[in-house]
């Protein structure tokens, strides 16, 4: 196979093609060697690609058949394997624990190959860091790739592999796959286990997944995710089929909101709006019932719990330093980090109850407001992806932590449903007139998965994307 040749296919295609005999797991992982050696001194999205990647264990047997895989730097880990979170606090440090998402990856036959960039602790939608620089954009080497998966994001779609671990507390997932055109979900509240170490954690914020090209591979990696783990505060319901199954059922007629205006402080860009309107079109088209709804929240009311949530992670971090005997300073945290840090150290303990009932309270709104609707769609970022600027940035020198955190979420479209752990994907639906890729978010019920996947797949064959491709791609005429 020719390197060309493997960035045209997806990982659900690659682990046919394994299955059948016609290429080998080794040689999938010496392709994805070598679109990174072509695209990643231009992108710089994965930090490290492991030295004994072709011997890395995977089972033959699971659905992917050993399909190349990348490890976002923060999150689930892998037992001595680097795990830097972007941070210079973190230089060298290595996890003794294997997180039960590496372990189901593995038995499913995912071959974790490297591990990609991340912004400081995961906490920016840019994805740019003092120790591992920035991350650019495939389709536009001046554009960010989005955060904090943003290194993810443009590992697949440059095409090092079809597929990319990410994780998602506020668009973490579903911002880059918007800007660098690819399948992002972030999944229900508990779907998938964050065990043994990180059960539901930030009040269930946080969910682990993956990047990838197509429906189809988000179907097969929620098959591979989903289940509970020893430990885990709550399981949720199982679904009647498998997800990979549902790619073959009736969709049926749907009731659906539809967001036409901000629901934060940054308007909609003519050209995200228009995405909106012809994908609303395109679903009464198909026979839906489609409503415009209003922000069913209040903007400022949720910035203000965001940013004591944020306080509370002060503790956290100043135990990590002290597990590993090292200080916070200057020197190891950016600017606009340590002063999150410092603004959440000077908070009493009882701001917990006051995040926990804001939650409470936002998830109840939320749900008054959009009950009687079986999938909303909304832009997914306001904007197209935007230049690099120290605007967005954890190394702005002079900005507020209060200042930064009202610049990062001007756009609230996807962060609500973090709160509310309602499952929500981002498709690659469009293109801005200077081929800049535009995602829109799909929004289901909790726990409801399924009716994502049948619907997604019925926008991804009406809006084929596949055959869209970004200046920067490994084995491409523009490589």
């Amino acid at each position: 196979m020719k390197l060309s040749e493997y960035v045209q296919y997806d990982a659900t295609g690659l682990a046919h093609l394994v299955s059948t005999g016609e290429v080998t797991a080794v040689e999938l992982t010496r392709l994805a060697r070598q679109a990174y050696d072509e695209v990643n001194s231009r992108i710089n999205a994965v930090i490290e690609f492991y030295e004994d990647a072709e011997t890395v264990a995977s089972s033959d047997s699971g659905f992917f058949h050993g399909v190349p895989f990348l490890r976002k730097d923060v999150g689930p880990s892998e037992s001595g394997r680097l795990q830097e979170k972007g941070s210079r606090l973190f230089k060298g440090h290595r996890p003794t624990t294997d997180s039960f998402y590496f372990n189901r990856a593995r038995a499913a036959g995912l071959r974790t190959v490297g591990r990609t960039t991340t912004p400081e602790l995961a906490i920016s939608g840019a994805t740019e860091s003092i120790i591992n620089g920035i991350t650019r954009n495939p389709w536009n080497l001046d554009r960010t790739a989005g955060g904090s998966s943003g290194g993810a994001a443009a590992a697949v779609a440059a095409g090092i592999t079809p597929i990319a671990h990410a994780s998602d507390g506020g668009g973490s997932t579903r911002g880059p796959a918007a800007w660098c055109g690819l399948v992002g979900l972030n999944p229900s509240r508990g779907r998938v286990s964050g065990g043994p170490h990180q059960q539901d954690v930030t009040f269930g914020l946080s969910r682990s997944f993956v990047l990838c090209r197509t429906v189809r591979d988000m179907a097969a990696a929620l098959d591979v995710f989903s289940g509970s783990h020893l430990g885990d505060p709550f399981t949720i319901v199982q679904p009647e089929r498998s997800y990979v199954t549902e790619l073959t059922q009736r969709t049926g007629t749907l009731k659906i909101g539809v967001a036409r205006t901000t629901w934060g402080t940054l308007d909609l860009e003519p050209e995200v709006l228009q995405a909106v309107d012809s994908t609303a079109s395109l679903l009464e088209e198909m026979g839906h019932a489609v409503t415009e709804i209003k922000a069913p929240f209040n903007y400022q009311e949720f910035i203000e719990i965001i940013l004591l949530c944020s306080d509370l992670d002060a503790a956290s971090l100043e135990a990590a330093a002290r597990a590993m005997g090292r200080e916070i300073s200057p020197d190891t945290l950016e600017p606009v980090t340590l002063k999150l840090y410092e603004r959440g150290r000077k908070q009493p303990l009882s701001i917990w109850n006051e995040v926990d009932e804001g939650f409470r309270r936002l998830r109840f709104r939320v749900a008054e407001a959009i009950h009687s609707f079986d999938i909303l769609l909304t832009p997914t970022q306001p904007i197209v992806a935007h230049p690099h600027s120290t605007d967005y940035s954890l190394t702005h020198p002079t900005i507020s932590a209060e200042e930064w955190t009202q610049k990062v979420y001007k756009g609230c479209h996807m962060p609500l449903f973090n709160i509310t752990g309602q499952p929500s994907v981002s498709l690659p639906l469009a293109q801005s007139t200077d081929g800049l890729p535009i995602g829109l978010q799909i929004v289901g019920r909790f726990g409801d998965e399924a009716t994502l996947v049948r619907i997604a797949r019925d926008l991804e064959e009406a809006r084929p994307w596949r055959d869209r491709q970004p200046m920067v791609r490994a084995g491409g005429r523009y490589a």
